[in-house]
């Protein structure tokens, strides 16, 4: 059997507080009935047996009810204490509110039962409606703490749910944010990875260049694209810059690139990669004159300008093909460049650049591939395709 949990601070206190009321009331003589086989003293009896059974009201509140209606039985066969009345009241309200729920539905209804029954027995008896008040008394000892019961416990019941509510929709808001930030992060970090990349590996390329040949015009050449990468990239770096100060809410900044800024793309790449012996073609080929929603635009951008950037690091001599296409309401992009062994300088990778343009493409809902091809007459080639959604109502949300 489980042993009975410390008696609470606060019961302790109405145990006390009841025992002291009903000894006042024993010695100045009022009681609640007369004429009864048992002498005055006899009333300490039940009052203190109810006094002991407040200290269950909380830690065993079934088991107190059930005793504290036996100890008030007993009481009527003394000149009876209104502070033992007073404190079956409580314990019938606490039986409600601390018990088990399937208490806290049982005693309003028993009690309820109890009241009508005692009602209609006693007035069947006296045959006078003064025995009404009798079920009045009744239902005021019984079926009154009972329902005041019902009321605070489903209180209790709504106050708690909500508080769990609450906390629920913190940690959810909570779990947003996380999600928000390392949504936003990955996003400056493609942003940062797409602008800036292109123009650090070829002022890699260039550099090594020029440190590894002892030619005045191919170092002044190499230097050349070497400040014209360094002043391109502090550009965008700049406009990074806006981007993380922007506070207006806006996802992207005003001025970001669309494919109408390729030709001047791919015009930079062919600067860059002449002295690696690669060339640049864009084959635009979309027939459908609509506009392309904006993140769409920005993604194609960046999953062309990542892949002549990997380009000018890894590809061998040979032409790097950028074709765009437009069919059934889906924009593809296709860059395929030469694949094989590379002589000369070349600047290292870490595979960001396709994990970024991966993502890029499957937030706006569409689909990404990139590897290396063999046609049908031996060549090596690396392509990179996506498709993306072209119209608004087929993003992905």
């Amino acid at each position: 059997m489980k042993p009975l949990s410390r008696p609470d601070r606060d019961d302790v206190l109405i145990a006390g507080a009841g025992l002291l009321g009903g000894l006042v009331l024993w010695a100045v003589g009022l009681h609640t009935q007369g004429n009864r086989p048992l002498p005055d003293a006899w009333v300490l009896v039940p009052l203190v047996l109810m006094a002991g059974l407040e200290l269950l009201r909380r830690t065993a509140p079934q088991a107190a009810l059930v005793l504290g209606t036996c100890v008030l039985m007993a009481d009527q066969f003394t000149p009876g204490s209104l502070a033992t009345v007073v404190m079956f009241t409580d314990l019938v309200y606490a039986a409600v509110v601390y018990g088990s729920p399937s208490a806290a539905r049982r005693i309003p209804v028993t009690t309820g039962l109890i009241t009508v029954g005692v009602t209609i027995g006693f007035y069947a008896w006296f045959h006078k409606p003064q025995a009404l008040l009798l079920g009045v008394v009744t239902g005021l000892i019984s079926f009154a703490p009972a329902t005041t019961g019902v009321l605070v416990r489903n209180h209790r019941e709504a106050a708690d749910s909500a508080r769990l509510r609450a906390e629920q929709t913190a940690l959810l808001a909570e779990m947003d944010r996380s999600q928000a930030v390392v949504t936003e992060r990955a996003r400056m970090a493609r942003e940062l990875h797409d602008m800036v990349a292109n123009h650090l590996s070829a002022i890699a390329i260039h550099s090594t260049a020029a440190l590894s040949l002892d030619d005045p015009a191919t170092t002044r050449q190499a230097l050349s694209v070497i400040r014209e990468n360094s002043v391109d990239g502090l550009a965008e770096m700049r406009r990074l810059i806006g981007l993380l100060r922007d506070t207006s809410g806006r996802d992207e900044p005003t001025a970001a690139p669309t494919l109408a800024g390729l030709d001047a793309l791919l015009a930079q790449a062919r600067t860059n990669g002449a002295d690696s012996g690669l060339g640049f073609t864009l084959d635009d080929r979309r027939t459908e004159d609509g506009p392309l929603p904006a993140p769409v635009e920005l993604a194609a951008y960046r999953i062309v300008q990542e892949s002549l950037t990997n380009a000018l690091k890894h590809a061998v001599p040979g032409t790097v093909e950028v074709v765009l296409t437009r069919p059934d309401g889906l924009l593809t992009v296709c860059v395929t460049s030469p694949y094989g062994d590379r002589p000369g300088p070349r600047a290292p990778g870490s595979g960001a650049g396709l994990i970024g343009m991966r993502e890029r493409t499957e937030l706006l809902g569409g689909t990404f591939a990139a590897g290396p091809e063999t046609a049908a007459d031996g060549t090596k080639t690396w392509q990179v395709r996506a498709q993306l959604p072209a119209e608004e109502g087929m993003l992905s949300t």
